[in-house]
């Protein structure tokens, strides 16, 4: 399979996607937005598209981050949808599927920081694809927004700060407002950037600070998105196997 990744930053990487395709010897490329790389203009040669996150926002401007066109990723996110292609978004890459699908993004109930649990819904609990992450499930965190939905659109997850966790938007359109991919060395990227203000904020509810981060073991979420990660490759082949 070719997977193509967006990544805006260079603090805010693909953790254990990244990890699986190269388990899975994928075909890999990059757009590193923050780079200045460019986006590719269609969705040839990509099997899975996926865009992740960052501090920018769906309506971020060029004079905020010179190197961020919201318009270019959502207009090869609307055409791998379109070419049947699989997206997967996370965060930030979540909110521009929502964006790239007529769903303006929103501002979450809470900014959440850190490990908390998320809930399936039982529309969740139903999706063969996520099934397996149970009714609750801890997983990472680092937002202030959330997805837009669409009518034909479905919650597969909440959390307490948030509604809008996990949203299936089509088929093989996956938005993840919460971060399954963090890993130790991920989410200590994400720590430098910010310690100052994660050991010193006393507004936000739903923060953590770097202490607690640091010992969580990530090993149980990133096996459950290694197994929804297998599940997308198995549909993959049984439709692109030779006859």
């Amino acid at each position: 399979m070719k997977i193509h990744f967006i990544q805006h930053e260079s603090f805010e990487t693909a953790g254990v996607y990244l990890t699986w395709a190269k388990n899975k010897k994928h075909t890999i490329s990059f757009s590193r937005i923050y780079k200045n790389d460019p986006v590719p203009l269609n969705a040839e040669n990509i099997d899975i598209l996926i865009v992740l996150g960052g501090p920018q926002s769906p309506n971020s401007t060029k004079e905020e981050f010179p190197y961020f066109d919201a318009r270019m990723e959502i207009s090869l996110i609307r055409k791998c949808i379109e070419a049947n292609i699989w997206v997967i978004g996370v965060c930030l890459g979540a909110q521009l599927i929502g964006e790239a699908l007529g769903a303006k993004f929103e501002q979450s109930p809470e900014k959440e920081i850190g490990i908390f649990p998320i809930q399936l819904t039982n529309d969740g609990l139903k999706d063969n694809m996520i099934s397996h992450f149970g009714e609750s499930l801890l997983v990472g965190h680092w937002h202030n927004d959330m997805p837009g939905l669409i009518p034909s659109s479905r919650v597969l997850a909440t959390s307490i700060g948030c509604p809008r966790q996990i949203i299936k938007y089509h088929k093989k359109v996956y938005g993840f407002q919460c971060h399954m991919e963090f890993t130790p060395e991920t989410i200590e990227l994400l720590i430098n950037k910010e310690e100052n203000f994660l050991n010193t904020q006393n507004t936000y509810k739903w923060i953590q600070k770097p202490v607690k981060m640091r010992k969580f073991d990530f090993t149980e979420m990133n096996e459950k998105l290694f197994v929804f990660l297998d599940k997308i490759e198995e549909e993959y082949l049984k439709n692109n196997s030779p006859k």
